[in-house]
């Protein structure tokens, strides 16, 4: 209840929050109609690829009614159309901002894509809407997600669960480690990106983690910890299997001791969710293995995972974060609204003239064009 209540809560800070993502998003470049590349394929032939909309979004989010502007303000930017539903906890909140919203765009685009639904039948119908709805967007639990997932046949964009973990290597600046694990942790516990499993070379534990658990201690956080940390955290209460898969938007953290970089990397890959980890470390070799061999959307050096955010990437706003394969990855920005089509302007040419040993060839040369769009 407590995470769901920091979720919900509108305080200044927040708003001031969304006001600036909104402004960030004012400043960056239309993507519309944008030439992405020319291909001069013959004389008189030339192929460009331009950036375009994907079209309707429908956007199915618990809690944070800070998603109405986020959103909102990417796909107005964006050239795309969006239908929201959030849940009945924010309902006040989700109507309060989307008024405001649509007030200020009224004379400038048809509010008419812009929808805000409200019932929970909703959401399954929204479900159904593969020819109306390009692209779904849930943001909310674990359970929520992996609903939307697997009831639908539209494209989901996402991720279902928010597992980072911060490695201290054994060449890690003590004084930096404790602080980017500190900030991973308790920035926002309740947030996607928060550090959750603290992973220590077993080399410096003996030096590292008792002043930690201190720090822990000192600031609230409950410890949940292998037997071979718990000799160095004596605060610390005995983690069980479940500990390492386990994402607590809370005050809470896994710590476990690891025998080198290897064997962090394998730790994350099996237990994370691909989300945002990070490693400590002084140790080029150590810092290069670890970002090419962790298999995540966003892997840091030296940072604290609270970084994985749109708005700190200066993408201006964030649709959200994917831990996908495809289209798009990470904190999700406006490119993730975004496709792009093949336009080719000709002069009467056929592929038969192309066509056998006696056809003309093709340049193939990329040059420096740009396609008029409206």
């Amino acid at each position: 209840q407590g995470a769901l209540l920091k979720r919900l809560t509108l305080n200044p800070d927040k708003v001031d929050a969304m006001v600036a993502g909104i402004r960030s998003v004012r400043t960056l470049k239309d993507p519309v109609g944008e030439t992405m590349s020319a291909l001069e394929m013959d004389d008189g032939l030339t192929l460009y690829q331009v950036r375009c909309p994907i079209g309707m979004i429908g956007v199915i989010f618990e809690s944070r009614p800070e998603v109405v502007p986020q959103i909102l303000a990417l796909c107005v930017k964006s050239g795309n159309g969006v239908v929201f539903k959030g849940g009945r906890e924010a309902l006040e909140s989700n109507r309060c901002i989307f008024r405001i919203l649509m007030d200020a765009v009224k004379d400038i685009i048809p509010t008419e894509a812009f929808v805000m639904l409200e019932t929970r039948e909703d959401v399954d119908s929204i479900l159904k809407l593969t020819d109306c709805i390009d692209l779904l967007i849930p943001r909310g639990s674990n359970a929520f997600v992996r609903y939307i997932q697997q009831n639908t046949a539209i494209p989901v964009l996402g991720h279902s669960a928010g597992i980072c973990h911060v490695y201290v290597d054994s060449k890690a600046d003590m004084a930096k480690a404790y602080k980017v694990v500190l900030d991973s942790k308790l920035d926002y516990p309740a947030a996607c990106n928060a550090a959750e499993t603290l992973l220590v070379d077993a080399s410096i534990a003996e030096g590292f983690l008792p002043e930690m658990d201190r720090l822990f201690k000192e600031s609230g956080v409950e410890v949940r910890c292998d037997a071979s940390s718990k000799k160095y955290m004596p605060s610390a209460v005995d983690a069980d299997d479940s500990d390492w898969d386990t994402e607590y938007n809370d005050l809470i953290v896994s710590v476990r001791t690891v025998n080198g970089v290897g064997e962090a990397i394998d730790f994350i890959n099996a237990h994370g969710s691909h989300h945002t980890d990070t490693i400590i470390t002084e140790d080029r070799e150590a810092m290069v293995r670890f970002y090419t061999e962790v298999d995540s959307a966003d892997v840091f050096v030296n940072a604290s995972t609270r970084f994985s955010d749109g708005y700190r990437f200066g993408k201006g706003a964030e649709i959200g974060i994917s831990t996908n394969k495809i289209h798009s990855r990470g904190p999700v920005g406006m490119e993730g609204l975004m496709i792009y089509k093949y336009v080719i302007i000709g002069s009467g040419q056929t592929v038969k003239e192309y066509s056998g040993p006696n056809g003309k060839q093709y340049k193939h040369t990329p040059v420096q064009k740009t396609l008029e769009m409206r």
